[in-house]
């Protein structure tokens, strides 16, 4: 898609948070108000006739959008947690990352085998923390499971969507 808008609004930091990183900055898309409204209609206009019950927002940018493409699109929402805070029984899934591994969380009662799930995040890079929160997701059986990002870098050496099978649907507003 890589609207002008968004693309016009997007802040690059070199060397962040270690040097050689060019860091996709999205915050300066959430503080203004036509980008918001810009990436939220792009996202409701992919998924409008999918049937989506749930949108799961990944921590913490994947919240931002979560909320309000789920009230578009009328679902609910569920937030995708790193450990200890969430109040209530969750199920968990553990993943590797450059240098380490960390966990994620999603309440025991979010989702059903009656629901069709919408994961959004803000940025695709190697692909490992979605593709934790994917498979967390396929612990409960879901219809369907789409997944959406603000942003997808395609760089070499970063190849997030080989991390998934050719059949998973991700859609992405801007291509890096």
């Amino acid at each position: 898609m890589n609207n002008p808008t968004l693309l016009k609004n997007l802040r690059c930091i070199p060397d962040f948070p270690i040097k050689g990183i060019q860091f996709q900055d999205v915050t300066t898309l959430f503080k203004n108000a036509e980008c918001l409204r810009i990436m939220r209609d792009e996202i409701v206009e992919i998924y409008k006739d999918k049937g989506i019950t749930k949108v799961v927002g990944i921590e913490s940018r994947g919240f931002m959008l979560a909320g309000v493409v789920a009230a578009e699109l009328g679902a609910g929402v569920v937030m995708c947690r790193k450990p200890g805070k969430l109040p209530a029984e969750t199920v968990k899934q553990s993943y590797t990352k450059e240098y380490g591994e960390d966990t994620i969380e999603i309440h025991k009662d979010s989702i059903t085998e009656d629901d069709v799930v919408l994961i959004h995040d803000d940025l695709l890079a190697t692909g490992g923390s979605m593709r934790a929160a994917y498979d967390l997701v396929q612990k409960f059986h879901p219809k369907k499971v789409y997944i959406n990002f603000i942003i997808e870098l395609t760089i070499e050496g970063l190849h997030g969507r080989e991390m998934f099978e050719k059949d998973t649907e991700i859609s992405t507003l801007i291509t890096i």
